[in-house]
């Protein structure tokens, strides 16, 4: 009787580690989600099934590697962990979750990882705690599998890795993403995370690493088009430079600030002083300025996009959301406004005081035509703020170069600053005293308008420097993004609203100035894939048949950017023209499509 005893509670006993094995995947799925956001409340019921299912089959993979039930748990338990860590920072930090393409960037992520706070909140400590104490209790879960069973344990492990990627595969389809009631945008990340889970989320945006070639894509018909707006410049091809053009260009510099941003347009705050008085004052009317917002495809990082923007023509719009064409698509030669210029008799100079590597500039750039590309190591003497390079440097940089230019020949210079990076949490003070918020209450918010204050400042010094200049220059100066989430929260809070993704939430001031005459304008508003164009139209510069093309599509399309460009907008003619357009010039040029 006792040996009977003894049979049935060691049935029980693996029984009961068969139901933990079963149950503990589940449970990791609800654990990691709770990092961020409230599975119950956010993700759908079949989302949640086909998170666990996947934790569940990867669970069942590692068992059958390993063949011991304790470590299959822990390593996914410990992936899980990280996985739901990471993920509450990346999204702390830059307001978005963890996609594929991150991991294109871990180079870039690790350069400017120190200057931020990994103080876990409250509830991740506990969450911390609980998925250890989970990792400890795993021990009890005695389940072994035989080696010498090692066919069918290879069966079993290569059949779960088999669904695994079926089931990737599924995801990708949109019948089946409609059937699941997944949730499709690719333009609201956030949502998408919460309302698919990670996992789910992860394994979608898989299929975005390569661009689909856009429906009844044709190569020789686009050629034919761009060509109808080819009035003696080509963007792509040859040398445009005309005989006695050389010299008569005004020199164009070219300036994207980290982070600056006009935070009025998300609501309405009371500071002190002034936090940009030199661009307010240009914004009311100056003599040979245009101003206006700037729609961009961007917020609180992801720099590199709106660069490609602008250098490019091209648009984040056609592109996989949080994607960075930098570190994915941009591997050979790419016809750019520094490429076009460069032809035109201009010597070609991009700077960045931090790392060259960072976003694969180092890379890129002498594929867009740059002739030089300075980084860091450039501004070794300089002045720095919260560690970073400020922007007064970078002023001084910009002169220094212009006044040791080639003697007879225009400058192109594109200068990405650094000085305003986030975070906005290491209590820098400014000399003169923070700018300080009427009911604000936020060190972070403050800490931001002060830079701002400094960079506009940098700016003023640049423009008057150039103002006592005979030979012609025109300056170029924007943002490439709004700060993070943490920094206009308090503003929203101000104004009784909560964040969203709103396209205010993707708008930056811009100026065009010129110390000769151009003709002025205010509220000349755009987005960041036209204004290379423009720039050059409102200084009579030639202009290439796809500038004249993205000029005429202005014509009827204010702005574009990943924000504006709505699903139902991408099925209006001119719209898939210029995706086709775009794919043409980014991946099949050569005539050879991507991945072929």
């Amino acid at each position: 009787m006792s040996e009977k005893i003894q049979l049935d509670k060691e049935k029980l006993k693996k029984a009961a580690s068969y139901a933990v094995l079963v149950l503990i995947p589940a449970l990791l799925f609800y654990l990691e989600a709770y990092f961020t956001y409230r599975p119950f409340g956010r993700t759908g019921w079949r989302a949640q099934i086909l998170n666990i299912a996947l934790l569940e089959l990867f669970m069942l993979v590692l068992l059958m590697a390993i063949g011991n039930a304790v470590w299959a748990l822990r390593i996914e338990t410990g992936f899980v962990l990280v996985t739901g860590l990471a993920n509450y920072y990346v999204i702390s930090f830059r307001g978005a979750q963890i996609v594929p393409w991150d991991f294109l960037s871990l180079k870039t992520a690790a350069s400017v990882a120190g200057g931020y706070s990994y103080v876990p909140g409250a509830k991740q400590i506990v969450l911390i705690v609980l998925m250890l104490g989970l990792i400890f209790a795993e021990r009890y879960v005695k389940i072994k599998i035989d080696r010498r069973r090692w066919i069918g344990r290879l069966v079993a492990g290569i059949s779960s890795l088999f669904v695994i990627i079926r089931l990737t595969t599924l995801l990708w389809q949109d019948a089946y993403v409609a059937k699941w009631q997944l949730y499709p945008y690719l333009f609201t990340p956030n949502a998408m995370y919460e309302r698919n889970g990670f996992a789910v989320t992860f394994l979608m945006d898989l299929q975005y690493l390569a661009v689909e070639k856009p429906e009844e894509y044709d190569r020789e018909e686009v050629k034919k088009r761009l060509e109808e707006y080819n009035t003696g410049y080509s963007w792509t091809d040859g040398s445009d430079l005309k005989e006695g053009e050389d010299g008569e260009f005004p020199n164009i510099i070219v300036v994207m600030n980290e982070a600056f941003s006009d935070l009025k347009v998300l609501g309405a705050f009371e500071t002190d002083r002034d936090y940009m008085p030199f661009v307010h004052s240009l914004q009311n009317g100056a003599p040979n300025t245009v101003t206006g917002n700037l729609h961009v495809s961007v917020k609180g990082g992801n720099t590199a996009n709106t660069e490609f923007e602008f250098l490019t023509g091209q648009t984040m719009a056609f592109l996989p959301a949080g994607s960075i064409p930098y570190q994915q698509y941009v591997t050979d030669e790419l016809p750019s406004m520094a490429s076009y210029l460069k032809r035109l008799g201009y010597t070609t100079h991009a700077l960045h005081p931090y790392y060259a590597t960072g976003w694969n500039r180092d890379k890129v750039y002498p594929l867009f035509g740059f002739d030089e590309f300075l980084d860091q190591n450039a501004y070794l003497a300089s002045s720095r703020m919260r560690g970073y390079i400020d922007d007064m440097a970078c002023t001084e940089k910009i002169i220094e170069l212009y006044e040791k230019r080639e003697s007879g020949r225009p400058m192109f210079l594109f200068q990405v600053t650094m000085q305003n990076h986030s975070p906005y949490t290491d209590g820098y003070q400014s000399p003169e005293g923070n700018i300080t918020v009427s009911g604000g209450n936020s060190a972070v918010l403050e800490e931001y308008l002060t830079l701002t204050e400094k960079s506009d400042d940098a700016f003023r010094q640049l423009v008057t420097y150039f103002q006592g200049k005979e030979e012609k220059t025109v300056i170029v100066f924007f943002g490439d993004h709004q700060p993070t989430d943490s920094v206009v929260f308090p503003i929203y809070r101000l104004n009784g609203r909560e964040l969203s993704e709103e396209e205010i939430r993707y708008e930056v001031p811009y100026v065009i100035w010129a110390n000769y005459e151009i003709e002025a304008e205010s509220g000349a508003d755009t987005s960041a894939n036209f204004l290379g164009a423009e720039v050059l139209e409102r200084i009579k510069m030639p202009l290439s048949d796809y500038q004249n093309y993205l000029l005429n599509l202005k014509q009827e399309y204010d702005a574009i950017s990943a924000l504006t460009l709505t699903d139902a907008l991408k099925e209006e003619e001119k719209i898939k023209e210029y995706q086709s357009l775009q794919y043409y010039l980014l991946f099949d040029r050569d005539g050879k499509e991507q991945g072929k």
